[in-house]
């Protein structure tokens, strides 16, 4: 599942075309596809490409570390296959038993759902959908509509299953990095949802003995983003020492080096505790709380690590580095967007 030089190159040739354009060429989407790369959490059976957590969120890093968008857009994109055991076989057979199926949504409950016949009908509007211009298929969280409201009754969220037919993009993902993760708004009309089509986090209806899926979802969502986080510091660091020495600045370079130095360790750190989470997973089939919080915890504190890169270099580039086009500018851009998610801020 790794790139050759060659495919990192092509990728990177795109960049600026990708970022301008707001979206993925057709070539960087095909290399996806090719990889599975999407498919990383889908179980082998769905025509998945099942790995190993630790193993993925090398890969998560590697593909950020190639381009940020690439990046971030393989990382959302696999997330969803966490979905898969709470889906009965036949659902998730519909959902992600096709070389390009890929989910795009949202986690937060910005809709409502309407109890039918057989189902629900849906309204609302969810933000930061990233992957909405190639999605296959969409997942929002609704709130169920009560008909006759109790004041002591705790409110019901129903996750929804929906076709790209059944939503409209709403294109005002305007960022000043990640630009081409499309990661625009999702809008829902009036719209049918069988009940075949919902799903529980409280539920698993198939593929329970998965490992990956007895992976907190907490942990599991802010390792795969630290992973991007960590793909994109390599990047900046490798731009910055390109940068720099084209121009000659040792002082500068020294610095650098330091910096590198710096981050490998925390890195080292981030992923023997992952590692070692996944371990435990496997021996004991669940995590315990001391380690789920031990794993948020490196996560955050890698994700500064990351971020400090761009923070403690970025003002000692020179004027030249403020420019758009430019590769070290794109890759601070990037860089400073994916650390911005709530995840990865603690």
């Amino acid at each position: 599942m790794g790139f050759t030089q060659q495919e990192i190159i092509r990728i990177r040739e795109q960049s600026y075309r990708m970022e301008r354009e707001g979206e993925l060429t057709p070539e960087a989407l095909k290399y996806i596809y090719d990889k599975k790369l999407f498919h990383l959490f889908v179980a082998d059976d769905l025509e998945g490409n099942m790995t190993p957590l630790p193993q993925a969120i090398r890969i998560f890093q590697e593909c950020a570390r190639i381009d940020g968008s690439f990046g971030w857009l393989v990382t959302i994109g696999s997330g969803g296959g966490y979905f898969v055991p709470f889906m009965t076989d036949e659902t998730a057979r519909s959902v992600f038993a096709r070389p390009d199926a890929v989910i795009a949504g949202s986690g937060a409950v910005t809709g409502t759902a309407r109890r039918v016949d057989g189902g629900y009908i849906v309204n609302g509007r969810w933000k930061y959908c990233s992957g909405s211009m190639f999605a296959t298929t969409f997942t929002a969280n609704t709130l169920l509509e009560q008909q006759q409201p109790d004041a002591g009754q705790e409110p019901q969220i129903v996750t929804i299953i929906m076709r790209p037919d059944q939503v409209r993009i709403e294109k005002d993902w305007n960022p000043f990095g990640l630009k081409a993760t499309g990661s625009h708004s999702m809008v829902v009309t009036d719209a049918f949802v069988p009940d075949e089509m919902t799903f529980s986090f409280s539920e698993m209806r198939s593929h329970e003995d998965e490992l990956l899926y007895k992976y907190p979802f907490l942990p599991f969502a802010q390792t795969s983003f630290a992973g991007v986080a960590i793909g994109l510091a390599d990047h900046f660091l490798e731009a910055a020492e390109a940068y720099l020495q084209a121009r000659g600045n040792e002082s500068v370079l020294a610095e650098l080096k330091e910096q590198i130095e710096e981050f490998a360790h925390q890195k080292d750190a981030f992923y023997r505790v992952l590692d070692k989470s996944w371990e435990e997973l496997g021996q004991k089939g669940k995590l315990t709380p001391e380690m789920e919080q031990r794993i948020s915890i490196e996560c955050i504190t890698v994700a500064k690590a990351s971020l400090g890169c761009g923070l403690r270099l970025f003002p000692l580039l020179g004027l030249s580095a403020c420019m758009e086009d430019t590769e070290i500018n794109r890759v601070w851009r990037d860089l400073q967007t994916a650390c911005q998610h709530a995840l990865l801020r603690g």
